[in-house]
């Protein structure tokens, strides 16, 4: 089954690169942008770069137990996710709606289920690192990043006990997530084999993109009631004048 890659950690690298080089040449930099910013400090890229890929390329040394991140969870989480990451209210469900022959399968049924009211963060992971990162990146909601390393571990050790991955006496670390990976319940669930990808046997990217003077089908176009024209303004005058989206005339009529 093909996995794809995380988009925004080939993008990152990619970022990393420019600002190594940007780094590497200062002169280059000035002469084009005299006055302007300054080379990123070793210290800066590091605090940046933290992203883990799914094959746990990055991820730091560390490890914390359910027990542990019980305790992180109710001190941080729980106001906004439940005690138990029901999210009461506030935020989506994290955990629920996964089975042992999901775990098993490494496919979730609920996902395709009409009776599935609510698709829970567990149901739709495929992996481990894209929460373990999430976590680490941007929680607490009210002081992201805050949170050690070992704090995060604990914390998605909790998580997984919730989801009945791991048991209550299980310390996660850097030696261990691999092997916790497989237990996934939507381990799989990154694939291709959708229409989304696939048109006739083809990829649905192989469209060519006019650049200009392309033909308009108006009978295509979105149009605004009469009655409704005007009301903000003009959109033609509220809109860049290139990207896919102009605007229309919504001038009154005199």
């Amino acid at each position: 089954m093909y996995k794809s890659p995380e988009p925004r950690s080939l993008v990152r690298t990619w970022l990393l690169g420019v600002l190594m080089l940007l780094a590497a040449c200062p002169g280059a930099r000035a002469e084009k942008f005299a006055g302007i910013g300054r080379a990123a400090t070793p210290s800066e890229i590091a605090a940046w770069d933290i992203d883990v890929r799914a094959d746990f390329q990055g991820l730091p040394r560390g490890a914390g137990s359910v027990t542990q991140g019980e305790k992180i969870w109710v001190a941080k989480c729980a106001s906004c996710h439940g005690d138990f990451a029901e999210s009461p209210g506030v935020f989506p469900p994290l955990v629920g709606g996964t089975t042992r022959a999901d775990s098993e399968r490494g496919r979730v049924a609920g996902l395709s289920a009409a009776s599935e009211n609510s698709k829970t963060t567990m149901m739709k992971l495929a992996t481990l690192s894209t929460l373990f990162d999430y976590i680490r990146r941007a929680m607490p909601f009210d002081a992201p990043k805050s949170l050690k390393v070992d704090e995060v571990y604990a914390v998605t050790a909790f998580m997984l006990n919730l989801a009945d991955l791991v048991p209550a006496d299980y310390v996660l670390n850097d030696k261990n997530i691999a092997e916790v990976q497989r237990r996934l319940p939507n381990r799989d669930g990154n694939t291709t084999a959708h229409g989304m990808l696939d048109i006739k046997g083809k990829p649905d990217v192989s469209g060519k993109e006019c650049m200009r003077d392309c033909p308009v089908d108006i009978n295509s176009l979105l149009l605004l009631p009469s009655t409704v024209n005007g009301l903000n303004g003009n959109l033609a005058d509220q809109n860049r004048p290139y990207g896919s989206i102009r605007g229309i005339e919504t001038r009154r009529a005199p």
